[in-house]
């Protein structure tokens, strides 16, 4: 989803022109970015959390070359989601784990359970048995 995609459906949400919303989205977008680069943390319940977290310089290795590289410190954001967006999220996991194991029934394959990533049929015919 991009920034014109919230923006209209704001604007047709609570009845505001396209224009009027976009600035109240941008300036809700810099209002976070002022934040963290003042207080280096926002948190906005029932969102999540953003913060800028301090990377500490390291080494490393090209790995094209092989060449011992020093990377220096650098300044990163994070983002931390809050319970409702996880719980929701989770629900998304779930609801294609269960169309994937109902597409599976429909095709005649079997079961199939997901497991640590790859799903696992169980039922399908094996060559050579």
């Amino acid at each position: 989803m991009t920034k014109k995609e919230i923006v209209r459906t704001i604007s047709e949400e609570i009845g505001l022109t396209q224009l009027q919303t976009k600035e109240i989205v941008q300036k809700t977008f810099n209002a976070i970015v002022e934040a963290l680069v003042e207080d280096e943390r926002i948190e906005l319940r029932n969102f999540g959390v953003f913060e800028v977290k301090r990377r500490a310089p390291r080494k490393a290795r090209n790995p094209r070359t092989g060449e011992k590289v020093s990377v220096p410190e650098k300044f990163v954001v994070t983002f931390k989601p809050g319970k409702e967006m996880e719980e929701r999220v989770r629900e998304l996991t779930q609801q294609a784990a269960e169309r994937k194991a109902r597409a599976a029934e429909a095709a005649g394959t079997g079961a199939v359970r997901e497991t640590t990533g790859a799903p696992t049929t169980y039922g399908a015919a094996v060559p050579g048995s």
